[in-house]
C-alpha cells in the first residue's frame, strides 16, 4: 500500500508539537529561565547545522548567507532601537511574535518539501528523515522559549500550534507543486532570524545573571 503524500507533514507537525509541549512542561516556574539558554543554543544548531547546509547546497553559500545575515540584522535594527526580543525579559510578547512568524515560515516550506518529493524514493526519504530529526530540538527550543516569554502555559502552547500547524498546509500545497527556488532566499532570512534569537536568548540570560551579582 502506497502511503499518503500527507502522511510525512502530519507526523512533523505531531513530532513538532509534542517536542514543543514536553519544553513548555519542563519549562514550569523557575526551570524556565534554566532552560533558556539550552533552547537558544538548540534554536542555533538547528539553524547552522540542519537548515543552512540545505541552503547552501540548493543556492549556494554566498546567497545563503547575505540573506541569512539580512534576517538576522532586521531583528539586531529592532532590537537596537528598542523592540527587546530577549525571552527571559519583561518584553518577551514581541520576542514570541519573531520567532511564531520564523518557525512558522519555516514549518510551511518544511511540508511543502515533504509531500512535493515524497514520490522519490531516496531524495524524498532522506527530506522527510532530515525534517524529522530536526523537528525535535525545534519543537523543544520553541516550547521552552514561547513559555518563558509568556505569563500562561496556555498562551504558550497556543503559539506554539500557530507556529508548527503550517506544516500541513505546506504538505497540502506540495501535492500540487513544487517549491519553487526561489523559497529558498525567505528560508535563509528566517534562519537568520533563528540564530539571532536563539544567541540573544542566551546574552539576555548571561545579563540577567550578571545584573544579579
Amino acid at each position: 500500500m502506497t502511503a499518503h503524500p500527507l502522511g510525512p507533514p502530519l507526523a512533523a507537525t505531531l513530532l513538532a508539537v509534542l517536542s514543543g509541549l514536553a519544553g513548555i512542561a519542563l519549562s514550569r516556574e523557575q526551570r524556565a529561565r534554566g532552560l533558556v539558554p539550552v533552547s537558544g543554543l538548540l534554536l542555533v544548531a538547528v539553524a547552522l547545522f540542519g537548515l543552512m547546509p540545505e541552503l547552501m547546497r540548493a543556492i549556494g553559500w554566498w546567497q545563503t548567507l547575505l540573506f541569512g545575515a539580512s534576517g538576522y540584522g532586521f531583528l539586531a535594527l529592532l532590537d537596537h532601537r528598542g523592540y527587546a526580543v530577549c525571552p527571559s525579559c519583561s518584553h518577551g510578547g514581541k520576542f514570541a511574535g519573531s520567532l511564531v512568524v520564523a518557525t512558522a515560515f519555516h514549518a510551511f516550506v518544511d511540508g511543502w518539501g515533504m509531500a512535493a518529493t515524497e514520490g522519490e524514493a531516496t531524495v524524498g526519504t532522506a527530506i522527510a528523515a532530515a525534517i524529522l530529526l530536526h523537528k525535535i530540538p525545534e519543537g523543544l527550543a520553541l516550547g521552552t522559549m514561547l513559555r518563558a516569554s509568556r505569563p500562561r502555559a496556555t498562551e504558550a502552547a497556543g503559539l506554539l500550534l500557530i507556529a508548527e500547524i503550517p506544516t500541513l498546509a505546506g504538505g497540502l500545497l506540495g501535492l500540487h507543486a513544487q517549491p519553487g527556488v526561489w523559497l529558498y532566499y525567505p528560508l535563509a532570512v528566517a534562519g537568520g532570524t533563528f540564530i539571532f534569537l536563539g544567541t540573544h536568548a542566551l546574552q539576555g540570560v548571561a545579563h540577567t545573571a550578571g545584573a544579579r551579582k
